[in-house]
């Protein structure tokens, strides 16, 4: 069933959704939007999101504080870290981030969460996840191999996914999946 129906519904929690190619751009954050991104692992997809991160928030003069993490328990400390600043939005890069996200989001819902390049199994209203073939890793013992290759992770999509994902998140549309094409 196709979730955008010509009645422009907003999509419910947990629906996945297929956003036209650059329907993104030219939503800009407002002046003084902070945003906190975590990283776990040093593998080139993680890096190339990670860097696609940086660079949006370069270009847009986004305040960004980058915390990076190796494993669930780092992970859970970055972001416990990020949750008290209580920025306007924390972004997750990768499948390192998803088993902690998956448990941590629904604990603070009064922050938003963006996930790119992974999704979280049963996000809650606040945790949005941006995905793509090769892209779409959603938690151990629920992944198949299918689900990510490192190879699918360009700078580009880097680039769409936290466009696409910003812009849902300051249209109000989020708990989504947002599966770029």
């Amino acid at each position: 069933s196709d979730v955008c129906s010509s009645d422009l519904a907003t999509p419910t929690p947990e629906a996945t959704i297929d956003p036209e190619p650059g329907s993104w751009s030219g939503v800009e954050p407002p002046a003084g939007y902070e945003v906190v991104l975590i990283t776990a692992g040093d593998d080139d997809a993680t890096s190339t999101l990670a860097t696609g991160v940086t660079r949006w928030a370069e270009q847009r003069e986004v305040e960004l504080t980058t915390l990076t993490a190796t494993g669930d328990d780092e992970v859970h400390t970055q972001l416990l870290r990020a949750i008290e600043k209580s920025p306007d939005l924390i972004v997750g890069a990768g499948a390192g981030v998803v088993d902690v996200f998956s448990l941590i989001t629904a604990q603070s819902l009064h922050q938003q969460f963006l996930v790119v390049g992974a999704e979280l199994p049963e996000p809650t209203g606040n945790a949005t996840s941006v995905v793509w073939n090769g892209a779409s890793f959603r938690g151990t013992g629920i992944s198949t191999d299918g689900d990510s290759f490192a190879s699918s992770v360009t700078p580009a999509r880097a680039s769409d996914a936290v466009s696409a994902g910003v812009a849902s998140v300051l249209h109000g549309l989020t708990g989504i999946v947002l599966h770029l094409g």
